[in-house]
């Protein structure tokens, strides 16, 4: 039979220092092999032939730069480009990762799944913000294309005050000097819901609840159940913040899911999390973020039920043992 070995452990790269403590202390907990690689600290050799793990697991975010690690960012398309040459087993590979690091790429994909979404238009100039938003509804955010945890995204009440601040040269388009001017959307009720997915197929959703406009709605940051309840911060990011948002387990309608496996597939994310909401003014259900790295819901067996981690590291233990690293392993 085929089993893991510390000749070829699972890999997970990743670089901030909380997030994945569950996962970790799961995969401890089974003694299953397996190394940290830090994307902020690391190195390969290009003329490598064979890789020392059975799979990888890209756990990195695209907001690494709001934690001194931009160069994290960059250098993980290098690294996951390296992996595929190799024929390594990579979770959330060089599709998925594209489509993490570019909002205005996913706005293309859920385009060409016909799927709704906040209005906007795509800009690689500050200066061109105010033509940008001419026929979109007010008021408008300007939002980095590389973002995570609602970083640098900013609200504009009108064309006029949007003009001012690309007149001062005060918007901020990101690390790649590319952003978004969309539509804000007021969502129904302060809530959206985010929608979990396991090898590509629905795992559990929640509604958060924020407590009014707010941009980082970060499930590993809410800490707080939707009766005001405190929720285990030990599951939480350390940097976690108290910031008011509550969050309770939700089953979405079966088209919803339907429509979150069909952007998982189209955007080669594996592991993940698709976001939407319900506009307050007509009703409309609009996505308007995918993510390719969850860290799940803090205290998730109280908000939905159960562990998600356990059902991370059974999958991952079963992917790695598929590997064809370990194909020769079998006895």
């Amino acid at each position: 039979m085929t089993t893991l070995s510390t000749d070829r452990p699972i890999a997970i790269f990743h670089e901030h220092p909380d997030w994945f403590r569950p996962l970790f202390a799961e995969l401890d907990r089974r003694e299953t092999p397996y190394v940290k690689l830090h994307a902020g600290r690391h190195r390969y050799d290009p003329t490598e032939t064979e890789s020392p793990y059975s799979l990888v697991f890209n756990r990195v975010s695209p907001s690494a730069y709001l934690r001194g690690n931009a160069r994290a960012i960059f250098y993980t398309a290098q690294y996951l480009a390296h992996l595929r040459r190799q024929g390594v087993r990579v979770i959330n590979g060089e599709e998925a990762w594209r489509t993490e690091t570019s909002k205005a790429l996913q706005l293309s994909l859920l385009e060409a799944l016909e799927l709704p979404y906040p209005r906007a238009r795509v800009i690689n100039d500050a200066a061109e913000a105010p033509a940008a938003a001419e026929g979109l509804r007010f008021p408008v955010v300007v939002k980095p294309n590389i973002g995570g945890s609602g970083a640098g995204v900013r609200r504009f009440d009108t064309p006029e005050a949007l003009e001012v601040a690309a007149a001062a040269q005060a918007i901020d388009l990101g690390i790649d000097d590319t952003a978004l001017v969309q539509e804000f959307i007021p969502a129904e009720r302060g809530r959206i819901v985010r929608v979990e997915v396991l090898d590509g197929a629905f795992l559990y959703a929640i509604r958060v609840y924020a407590p009014g406009d707010t941009f980082n709605l970060c499930p590993a940051d809410v800490c707080q159940s939707v009766d005001g309840a405190e929720l285990e911060r030990t599951a939480c990011a350390a940097d976690a913040p108290r910031n008011g948002l509550r969050v309770e387990g939700y089953t979405p309608p079966d088209e919803v899911i339907a429509a979150v496996e069909r952007i998982a597939a189209a955007a080669g994310i594996e592991v993940g999390g698709v976001e939407y909401m319900i506009d307050a003014r007509d009703d409309r259900l609009l996505y308007y973020d995918i993510n390719a790295l969850s860290n799940f819901v803090a205290d998730a067996p109280r908000v939905i039920g159960f562990d998600p981690f356990a059902r991370l590291a059974d999958w991952l233990e079963r992917e790695a043992a598929l590997s064809p690293a370990l194909a020769r392993e079998v006895v």
